[in-house]
């Protein structure tokens, strides 16, 4: 299969190893040079230029490929680009990174294939696995980050708070969440952690303890 992958960051670059790996042809298109060399250097086939860009995109082979992937920090940026590929009739995937409202999420969940969301990662996550403890990792996801689930204990810091209000480190992201004996969802800024819930958080691998602090009773 073919795909057009926009954004060369942490999630486009290792969506384009994994699908190069399987023995599909990748083309990346960044408006970064540093990342396109970066890219090129990996053996990519690449396109420096804005990925909201239907001339840039097209110079990519939008127009012929299955899929593209828009995954660049950019909500604009992707949104556009999933827009032209919807266009010249290929498979749309979104990246959202922030915690948007919900009739905003669901405005764009409408308008594309598919959304590749934190919280929806983290659900895929949990529901997949066999869960054996209060505070599981689930899977390496890189060599330096894995996504993990975890129950809110009673005694639990987080207990009470608003998920906004959590004081996470800067690279830990809570991805999905649910109460007990209830399937886990995509979290507001405004969802209240209360004893039983579950979390599927992503964080590099060296900041877990601190995760554990945040959302663990110091016994844990």
């Amino acid at each position: 299969m073919k795909f057009v992958i926009v954004g060369y960051g942490r999630v486009g670059s290792r969506t384009a190893t994994i699908l190069a790996e399987e023995g599909h042809k990748v083309v990346i298109v960044d408006s970064d040079s540093d990342r396109i060399e970066r890219a090129t250097n990996d053996g990519f086939e690449t396109v420096l230029g804005d990925g909201a860009d239907e001339d840039t995109l097209l110079e990519a082979g939008i127009d012929t490929v299955d899929s593209v992937g828009a995954f660049t920090p950019d909500l604009n940026v992707n949104f556009a680009a999933c827009m032209v590929g919807t266009h010249h009739g290929c498979r749309t995937v979104l990246r959202i990174d922030e915690d948007y409202r919900e009739d905003i999420y669901e405005k764009y969940a409408e308008e594309v294939d598919d959304i590749i969301y934190p919280e929806r990662l983290g659900a895929a996550g949990a529901k997949t696995a066999l869960l054996g403890g209060d505070f599981n990792v689930v899977t390496d996801l890189a060599e330096n980050l894995q996504l993990t689930v975890l129950e809110i204990q009673d005694g639990s810091p987080a207990v009470g708070k608003r998920m906004s209000e959590l004081e996470l480190p800067e690279s830990a992201r809570i991805y999905a969440h649910g109460r007990a004996r209830e399937p886990l969802t995509i979290p507001l800024p405004g969802t209240e952690f209360a004893v039983g819930d579950e979390i599927a958080v992503i964080s590099e691998t060296e900041r877990m303890e601190a995760v554990r602090s945040a959302l663990l009773p110091a016994s844990a």
